[in-house]
């Protein structure tokens, strides 16, 4: 009886281990459309982390990717989980203006940029100076 008691136990423990890995982990988001953005604010590497973090917290979303120096956001995503302008909004409400500049395939984008979108992290500060003050 005992035993019985421990095995399910440790079942249930496995269950919910594996409930919560399975909600950080995207399973199935395929880019199979990339939008670029057009984001203003952009100042510092901690305001394209806040971007990134931002769009990696929107389902559907495959990879990143933040020029910092021309204000791009480029986000691959699965189009049958968010519309490009519901990523625009994400961005938005992150605290940077943003808007949609193109939608394209990924291998337009390729074409255009010479490589795949990729996640790329690197950098916020929203509305506070980039030195830290406020």
């Amino acid at each position: 009886m005992r035993n019985k008691v421990i095995n399910i136990s440790l079942v249930a423990l496995v269950l919910v281990v594996l409930a919560v890995f399975g909600r950080y982990v995207r399973m199935g988001a395929c880019a199979d459309a990339v939008v670029v953005l057009k984001t203003s604010g952009i100042t510092c590497d901690r305001c394209v982390q806040q971007v990134t973090r931002a769009l990696q917290s929107q389902r559907g979303v495959a990879a990143i990717e933040v020029d910092l120096k021309k204000g791009w956001v480029v986000a691959g995503y699965d189009s049958k989980q968010v519309a490009p302008g519901e990523l625009a909004k994400k961005v938005c409400d992150s605290g940077f203006c943003s808007q949609v500049e193109k939608v394209l395939t990924p291998q337009q984008f390729k074409a255009v940029a010479g490589h795949e979108v990729s996640r790329q992290t690197g950098g916020c500060c929203g509305q506070r100076i980039c030195s830290g003050k406020e």
